[in-house]
């Protein structure tokens, strides 16, 4: 790819992670539906965190962790997410700038505080997400700094950012600046639920403005309503120029065109919490991408961050991916 300021600019939910461990009868006492991300206000937030047990906060959201593994990979990342002046948005900022990130979407000065999402981790390593938005609904349009699109190889959107009315067309106004410049343009579908929620509107993207689409094996089944894997398969094949889909332990399937690549999972010793592994995964992969790596080493660079990742509570890396890649590939 031609060179460029930033390799990736991910725009998306600006969050701050809240993660802790919970029992399925925690769940169920609390009305969570296991595995899914729900949104939910303030006030219902502010309960469920009272009920949690020790947590960990970080800064997150799918797009931001993703953008934080590629810069630890040496990668030249940007993030583009809204924030509210209070403490947690400090944080996110601090945070997301001390990953290596160009981060410089204006403040919110009124209106929700910053996102947060409570996440509970079940024995089983899944984890199910109670989201408060909060002022990611505000993210607009002109918050889209157009230089920091054109100037990266690929812009890189999550499925989430959907759900906000005005981050919708924030969205819309990046893929046309991208494309416009001659970049690539990327999706993440998310969550099979946030997929029922907004399936027409994501055909039309898929088939009209996205070039490298990730799902995991349930998201692309919901997207195409299949009757299994394969049948989604072959629906999603020519409406994208790839298509990266990952299936947990089974491992992935990348497609592009009449390429097809079937890859293994790296081996875990144990998963702890997949939180974030969908994320890392595009991220290694996005690094391969724009470094010209074929698409088979895109997948297994993508499969290595992940592997990291589920290994340790949290979304985010506990060691050097870079050496961990170099180590693992060579």
């Amino acid at each position: 790819m031609t060179e460029t300021r930033f390799d990736v600019v991910g725009t998306g939910n600006a969050i701050v992670d809240v993660l802790g461990h919970a029992s399925d009868s925690f769940l169920d006492v609390n009305d969570l539906v296991k595995g899914a991300m729900t949104l939910v206000d303030a006030e219902t937030s502010e309960r469920i965190y009272g009920r949690m047990g020790p947590a960990v906060e970080c800064s997150g959201g799918s797009g931001a962790n993703t953008i934080a593994a590629l810069a630890l990979l040496g990668g030249r990342g940007a993030f583009i997410g809204k924030v509210r002046d209070d403490q947690l948005g400090a944080v996110f900022g601090h945070d997301i700038r001390a990953s290596g990130m160009h981060f410089e979407t204006p403040l919110a000065t009124d209106g929700p505080p910053t996102a947060r999402c409570l996440i509970f981790v079940t024995p089983d390593a899944h984890r199910t997400m109670q989201t408060y938005l909060g002022a990611c609904v505000n993210l607009t349009p002109e918050d889209i700094d157009e230089d920091v699109i054109a100037e990266a190889k690929v812009t890189y959107m999550e499925g989430y950012l959907w759900d906000p009315p005005q981050a919708k067309e924030a969205f819309r106004k990046a893929a046309r600046i991208a494309a416009g410049a001659g970049r690539l343009v990327s999706l993440s579908l998310s969550d099979p639920f946030c997929v029922d929620r907004h399936r027409e509107d994501f055909l039309d993207l898929i088939d009209n403005h996205v070039d490298v689409l990730f799902a995991n094996e349930d998201e692309i089944v919901s997207l195409y309503q299949a009757a299994d894997f394969d049948d989604a398969l072959q629906q999603v094949r020519g409406h994208c120029k790839i298509a990266a889909l990952t299936r947990s332990e089974k491992g992935a399937v990348i497609v592009a065109g009449d390429e097809v690549h079937v890859l293994d999972a790296e081996p875990v010793e144990r998963v702890v919490d997949t939180t974030g592994a969908g994320d890392a995964y595009a991220a290694g992969f996005l690094w391969g991408l724009t470094r010209d790596l074929d698409l088979a080493t895109c997948g297994r660079l993508g499969a290595v961050v992940a592997a990291e990742i589920i290994g340790h509570m949290g979304a985010r890396p506990d060691i050097p991916l870079r050496q961990l890649v170099n180590d693992r590939l060579g």
